[in-house]
This record gives structure tokens, C-alpha cells and sequence, in this order.
């Protein structure tokens, strides 16, 4: 990477394409940072910067991107492939640039256990500065994003004439109020409003706590 860039990405900090670690100690612990990028736009993962931009620099660049690339290919599936992994020497200190792309084969997650001891995937996209584990709604439309998913068509009837006219009112929904609005399973309704997104109906839109769906 061009060291102005580098420069200029660093005085910039975080973002939903940045993320800065001071070190990486195991693979488990990076993954989901790669994972958001792959899932999201893509973006840089920048390994001896810390969260208040100040260069620390990497002690062993090798055992550093052994781990990255065991993250990437063991840890996250399907596996991910970084677009590079440079070591770019910044202010005297070895630092390493991971540029990851936005994926075509989302969405890509990590295995973990959820708040009822089960073992499951999650699927990770980028919020801002953060990385969080994606809704049902958001890892079907991840899937239904990509370049090689087939067209969809949809039938508009009456549950998405009040669904329209619910949003002209107050502009946006969420799958449970959109569920009680027309008095369907929340499945139902999740697989309703995912279908009008991958349509170009609606966007969805989503905080650290809930996904809401407004007309496009």
C-alpha cells in the first residue's frame, strides 16, 4: 500500500472499511473483523495500530499472518481469500495491512455458541466502527445479494398494500410490527420484507439492536 494512503487512512481512524488492532493473539479473535468486511463492502484490517491511531508496530510479522491466514481459511466459512496481506514499514515500525474485498459467496460466518449453549453459525457485518452479528433477515438477503443469485419476482397483494401504506405514514417496520399490521407468522412477514428488498422495494437499515425496513 502507498504510504500516504496508509497515512491518510490512519488520521481518518475507524470505520465501516477500517478496523485497527495492536496485536493478534488468536484466530478466533480476528475472524469476525474479516468476516464483516466479506459480508459488507470489504475494507482494511490494519495490525499494529492502536484504537487511538498510535503506531505501535508488529513483533513478528510471520506468526502474525500465519494466524490471518488461518482465520480466513479454518475459521470462516466458506473460507475467504484476502485480496493482499502486506507488512508496510510506517514511522520505523512494521506494520501489516490486510485488504479484504466484499464478497460473492455470502454470507460467510464463524461457528459459536448462542445464549442457549447451542452451537451455530453467526454471520458477522460491519455498523460504523463495529463489527456485529447479522439478523436472519440481513444473513438471507447477504445471500440473495450476491452477484450469481437468481431474479426474484414478486406478486404484490394486500398484506404489501398496507405494508406500503403503513410506511408512507411512518417510515419504517420492523418484521414484528409488520406481523401484527397484517396479522402473520413473524417468519412469514421476515420472509415478506426480505423479498421486497432483494427486489428493490424497500432498504433495510440496521442499529446495534434491530433491523427496520423503509420504502426504497
Amino acid at each position: 500500500m502507498d504510504i500516504e494512503k496508509l497515512k491518510e487512512i490512519i488520521i481518518e481512524g475507524e470505520s465501516s472499511t477500517v478496523e485497527f488492532k495492536r496485536k493478534v493473539t488468536t484466530a478466533e479473535k480476528i475472524a469476525k473483523e474479516l468476516c464483516a468486511f466479506a459480508n459488507t463492502k470489504g475494507g482494511y484490517l490494519i495490525i499494529g495500530i492502536d484504537d487511538d491511531r498510535k503506531v505501535v508496530g508488529v513483533d513478528s510479522e510471520k506468526s502474525e499472518i500465519d494466524i490471518i491466514e488461518i482465520a480466513c481459511q479454518f475459521t470462516i466459512y466458506p473460507p475467504i481469500t484476502p485480496k493482499s496481506i502486506e507488512v508496510v514499514n510506517y514511522n520505523k515500525k512494521d506494520i501489516i495491512v490486510v485488504e479484504i474485498e466484499e464478497s460473492n459467496n455470502k454470507p460467510h460466518t464463524i461457528e459459536g455458541v448462542d445464549e442457549k449453549g447451542r452451537t451455530r453459525r453467526f454471520a458477522y457485518i460491519r455498523i460504523g466502527e463495529k463489527s456485529v452479528v447479522a439478523s436472519k433477515e440481513m444473513k438471507r438477503l447477504l445471500s440473495g445479494l450476491n452477484a450469481n443469485s437468481k431474479p426474484m419476482k414478486i406478486y404484490i397483494g394486500e398484506q404489501e398494500k398496507r405494508l406500503f401504506a403503513y410506511l408512507e405514514k411512518h417510515e419504517k417496520i420492523t418484521v414484528r410490527e409488520f406481523a401484527k399490521l397484517v396479522n402473520i407468522s413473524e417468519r412469514r412477514a421476515s420472509a415478506v420484507l426480505v423479498k421486497l428488498v432483494r427486489v428493490g422495494v424497500l432498504q433495510i437499515f440496521t442499529d446495534m439492536n434491530n433491523d427496520y425496513f423503509g420504502l426504497a
